[in-house]
Formats: structure tokens, sequence, C-alpha cells
């Protein structure tokens, strides 16, 4: 059962990373990979914030399993950020590569923090 809630975790989040892909050359036209950070940025807010609305809240470990495994997992795009920043070295977009990479880094844990803190503060609010 835990195998077919985090598959179809994943097929959800891997679906919903689908949907934002096009930003790419609507957005940025292909220079820069916005869909990547858009999506790792996204996800490192929606870890934090489910975190924190989580903690210390008795749910399955099926449903945790579901959310950040399958969910999370099939949504954030980590091994995709790294071809992406390699690909960008290599063609000698330097600069791109390093504003992705410090932007990517910087931000996503930042959300995290911020992610976990919102929710903390909205259950605060229903106490």
């Amino acid at each position: 059962m835990k195998f077919f809630l985090i598959g179809l975790g994943g097929a959800i989040g891997t679906v919903l990373r689908y949907i934002i892909s096009g930003l790419d050359y609507k957005y940025s036209y292909g220079i820069f990979p916005i869909s990547t950070l858009v999506v790792n940025l996204a996800g490192s807010f929606a870890i934090g914030f489910l975190w924190g609305l989580f903690e210390g809240v008795a749910i399955s470990p099926q449903v945790r399993m579901f959310i950040f495994i399958g969910v999370l997992g099939g949504f954030t795009t980590f091994s995709t950020f790294a071809l992406e920043n390699f690909n960008l070295f290599r063609d000698g977009e330097h600069p791109i590569a390093l504003l992705n990479i410090l932007v990517s880094n910087l931000c996503g844990i930042f959300l995290v923090f911020a992610g976990y803190a919102l929710a903390r503060m909205f259950l605060g609010l229903f106490k």
C-alpha cells in the first residue's frame, strides 16, 4: 500500500511540475531555467509549510509518505536543476549558472523557513 501511495503522490507531483515546465519559453525564452526555479522554490515553501502544519499532529505515516515522498518528491527537480546548471556552465553561461545556483539555494532555504513559520502562525490563530 505504501508504494501505491508514494507512486500516486509522485504522479500528482510530476504532473504539477509538467504544467509549470512551460514557463521557461513563455517567460524567459529559454535563457534562464525559470520553471525549475519556480518548482524548487514552491516545493521548498510547501515542504516547510506542511512540515510546520503537521508537526505534532497525529497523521498516519502513509499520509506523510504520500505528501513528502510522493507529491513533493515528484514535484521538485534537483536532478533537473543540476543538469541545467551543468549545461549553462558547459555553454559558457557562467554568470547565469551562478545566479541560478545562488538564487535557488538561498531562496529555497529561506522559503522552507518562511513556510514553516507561516504554518506555525496559522496554527496559532486556531488555538
